[in-house]
């Protein structure tokens, strides 16, 4: 489709209205009916809005990691997977972030991933912790490790990954017996990335896991409820 193509080379910048249907039909050699479809099919893809008004028409818009992640997220929520294979999915990608994190992270922000963490575990001693403010500290603290990282692919699906699975996301801080282990885990993973120690960073995070299946074990956590997965991890 020759009008994507101009949006996504940069030809056609984000914010620019596009032509009249008629220079359209003029420019790419086509009829009014290809060119409608194809407003249309570009205005379900994202990559237009369509505005009312006198300065009304269709115009490129701005893509950001909003977007995709949304896209991303609605899609996994259709496609639910099994507690195990998103368990391997997250420890797998949390090892490699947490690896990148400690080579390009500053020592400032690992110094605020840390103080996070440990907000995080004092919050999850009360005892009756508001699980709300946790889980979106914990969505958070998984935002600000995979920024650490330097590699906005990894970035994109942390924030897919917080906006698919946010709805029943605390599952290990509900339980008051995996709570107070999966809040220090997360303190013991940032101070050991704050002082360059991978190889005990990379094991509280193979220790979070440890604790997620045991509590899914005990729980009898379903297929669906693999919603709740990202929420504890490190």
């Amino acid at each position: 489709m020759q009008i994507e193509a101009a949006i996504v080379d940069g030809r056609l910048p984000s914010g620019e209205r596009l032509p009249s249907e008629r220079v359209m039909q003029s420019q790419f050699g086509t009829g009014r009916g290809v060119v409608r479809e194809a407003i249309k099919i570009l205005k379900q893809k994202g990559l237009l809005e369509v505005r009312k008004g006198a300065k009304g028409g269709a115009y490129v818009r701005e893509l950001d990691v909003g977007n995709i992640s949304e896209s991303l997220a609605l899609f996994m929520k259709q496609h639910p997977v099994e507690p195990e294979q998103l368990i391997e999915f997250r420890e797998t990608m949390d090892r490699t972030i947490t690896k990148l994190a400690l080579a390009h992270g500053t020592l400032q922000e690992k110094d605020e991933l840390l103080e996070e963490a440990m907000r995080l575990e004092i919050l999850l001693r009360e005892d009756e912790p508001d699980l709300l403010v946790t889980s979106e500290l914990d969505r958070q603290l998984n935002i600000m490790l995979a920024r650490m990282a330097r590699n906005p692919l990894f970035e994109w699906v942390m924030h897919a990954l917080q906006m698919g699975f946010s709805s029943h996301d605390y599952a290990l801080y509900q339980n008051p017996r995996f709570r107070k282990r999966a809040a220090a885990n997360w303190s013991d993973t940032a101070r050991a990335l704050r002082d360059g120690q991978l190889m005990r960073a990379l094991g509280f995070i193979s220790h979070h896991y440890i604790l997620l299946r045991q509590c899914i074990a005990e729980n009898g956590a379903a297929p669906r409820d693999a919603e709740f997965l990202h929420e504890d991890q490190p």
